[in-house]
């Protein structure tokens, strides 16, 4: 049966509204992606590091009554598991403060068995940080060599603005990786001061990778993929109680499209059929939209069980 391997941070999410507390969930954009597919049925498994705390045990506890194998999160045995403060404004979309205290990261865990087919979701500062790039990026190199489909989400936060340049490269490596790549506008503003979907596409997506997805928000999704397929995706508006979740969803929705329509890597090499796009994104858009509607940072359970 062929699994979803999400490789990325985890933090508490501490949740505001009015400037007062009103949730504290595990989450990081890999990790809320990852436990949408372990409830939704998907075999996944997740590599990560946590601190030597209360917190670090309740968020490997929270991805095995996940269903997600978590013996892939390395506890440092010296530092304290990261915080994250997300402030949500009057549309409820979120600001952000991080707190971290891991000064000597070295990540140390055993590959998971990959097969042909099998799904690698990586993505945000987690996924070119300097510390920990030798072994995210031979832990790709890996995966890539034994047929997995390689899911790169940008997600590059405005907290990083000043280390675009430093952190170019582990960026394009990471574009040439991956079969696909999601990123929105808020990443390719900080990034490459662009927003339009085409010339961020031809200036510095398509020479490493066809397939690519953009989103914008409330505005209409562009994908830009093999054989030149250009289309948009209108987005249906839904009531958000927080926006936290929303694109690491529609990640989890686009993976489990994946598996759920028997799409390989192969296909995604030869180029999807317009079908087969229309599939993905219409999964991807229904765990966005179910996640916008809590402040769990994933899919709900209902909605969790209406796929299995």
């Amino acid at each position: 049966m062929r699994k979803v391997i999400g490789i990325g941070e985890t933090v508490l999410d501490i949740i505001f509204k009015n400037d007062q507390p009103q949730r504290a969930v595990p989450g990081g954009s890999a990790f809320n992606a990852i436990i949408s597919l372990g409830r939704a049925g998907v075999p996944a498994y997740f590599i990560s590091e946590t601190g030597n705390d209360r917190v670090g045990e309740n968020v490997k506890k929270y991805l095995v009554d996940n269903h997600v194998d978590a013996s892939g999160v390395c506890v440092f045995p010296d530092s304290k598991s990261p915080l994250s403060l997300a402030f949500l404004d009057d549309n409820n979309n979120a600001e952000y403060i991080f707190y971290k205290d891991h000064p000597h990261d070295r990540l140390d865990f055993s590959y998971p068995d990959i097969q042909p087919d099998d799904v690698v979701l990586f993505g945000s500062y987690f996924a070119i940080n300097p510390v920990v790039r030798p072994q995210v990026k031979a832990f790709l190199d890996y995966a890539k060599s034994h047929g997995a489909i390689l899911y790169y989400d940008v997600n590059y936060r405005s907290s990083h603005r000043h280390e675009v340049v430093k952190m170019t490269p582990n960026i394009l490596e990471n574009y040439e990786l991956s079969d696909i790549v999601r990123g929105s506008n808020e990443d390719f503003e900080i990034m490459y001061n662009k927003t339009d979907a085409d010339s961020v596409y031809r200036a510095e997506i398509s020479f490493y990778t066809k397939n690519f997805i953009y989103t914008c928000g409330g505005n209409p999704v562009e994908v830009r993929a093999e054989g030149g397929f250009v289309k948009q995706y209108p987005v249906e508006k839904v009531p958000v109680v927080s926006t936290i979740g929303a694109g690491d969803n529609f990640n989890a929705g686009f993976v489990f499209g994946l598996l759920h329509y028997g799409i390989t890597r192969d296909q995604i090499v030869a180029g999807l059929s317009e079908q087969q796009w229309d599939q993905l994104i219409s999964l991807a858009q229904q765990f966005s939209a179910n996640s916008c509607q809590s402040l769990n940072n994933s899919i709900d359970e209902t909605f969790a069980l209406s796929l299995r």
